[in-house]
């Protein structure tokens, strides 16, 4: 189940949809792929050859058949797609043996719960929706932020495996959060395991996967930060808690010294976090929904969601890493 997060994300994609823009160091910029049927989603680029996620088909508001691949371009305009999301979950259902909601929630108080909340509990769904790519020698890594896993790709073969499933996301109900959401006053003080929704994978320095999550749940400042950063061991799929606390996580980048940088979608921005001690510290921007190490700078793409009714004003900022930035 995609959260409420992407879904929303998705459909402005799906209204400008399916088009990969390049915006060169002037700000110019130029269409290098557009396909309207399709989610175009994370790219990554190895010396003359693009990559990039297609899929169709993800969570309850898309009523296409499944299906999602990696579409590679190389710089003579050559265009080939591997890898099958789909089918790997639609076989498999990464977290179909994940149990999500309350934990023996009486029904009285589960008949209570407002229409349009995830169940009171439930086990994963088949879904996919490929989000997020990294490489790494001749593999492909990919979030998969409906399996709520991260794939292996293989990049000449193609051969797609599950690496790890990523764990529920546990969030206690307070009385203020059950006013927020309107939930009934029986839930006051009981947890519920929201799925956890990968949005970006990346190699960091010692090998490991750096994977970005979203609780399949509302995502409102109000609420608190229930994101997390996780670490995949992607030899044998053992995961672990790097950073949690974090507002809505949709884009990731490491630099040489294994420092973090998150962009928080709805938080004040740039999340920097010490890759040693785990100090935090909050760079520039606003909106910001992906973000990306080059040459000593961190890009950072922000204003991501334009106000109702108004046409995108999304911006490009690079930000020198001691935090001063310029459009």
């Amino acid at each position: 189940m995609v959260s409420r997060l992407l879904i929303l994300i998705k459909g402005h994609w799906r209204e400008f949809a399916g088009r990969l823009t390049r915006v060169l160091a002037d700000g110019s910029k130029s269409t290098v792929y557009s396909a309207p049927d399709w989610d175009v989603a994370g790219t990554a680029e190895r010396r003359s050859t693009l990559y990039l996620l297609e899929s169709q088909g993800a969570g309850p508001m898309d009523d296409r058949p499944l299906a999602g691949h990696i579409r590679a371009i190389s710089d003579d305009g050559t265009q080939w797609t591997f890898g099958d999301f789909a089918s790997l979950e639609s076989n498999e259902n990464a977290d179909g043996g994940t149990r999500y909601g309350f934990r023996n929630l009486p029904a009285e108080c589960a008949a209570q719960l407002p229409a349009g909340m995830p169940p009171a509990s439930y086990t994963g769904d088949v879904d996919s929706h490929p989000y997020s790519i990294a490489l790494s020698g001749r593999t492909a890594y990919v979030a998969d932020a409906g399996a709520n896993s991260v794939v292996s790709v293989d990049l000449r073969s193609g051969d797609t495996e599950t690496v790890a499933v990523l764990p529920p996301q546990p969030y206690r109900i307070t009385a203020e959060v059950a006013a927020a959401l309107q939930l009934p006053d029986c839930v006051v003080g009981r947890t519920y395991a929201f799925e956890p929704v990968p949005t970006v994978v990346a190699v960091g320095p010692d090998g490991w996967l750096y994977v970005t999550t979203l609780p399949g749940g509302p995502e409102d400042p109000r609420l608190g930060a229930p994101g997390s950063v996780y670490k995949v061991n992607p030899d044998n799929g053992r995961v672990r808690l790097f950073a949690d606390d974090a507002l809505s996580p949709t884009g990731l980048a490491l630099d040489d010294d294994g420092d973090i940088y998150v962009a928080s979608l709805f938080g004040n921005g740039v999340l920097r976090i010490n890759g040693d001690d785990g100090q935090r510290t909050v760079l520039t921007g606003k909106l910001t929904a992906d973000v990306s190490i080059r040459d000593s700078k961190l890009y950072a793409s922000t204003d991501a969601l334009p106000a109702p009714n108004q046409a995108p004003d999304g911006k490009l900022v690079s930000i020198d890493l001691d935090g001063h930035s310029r459009h």
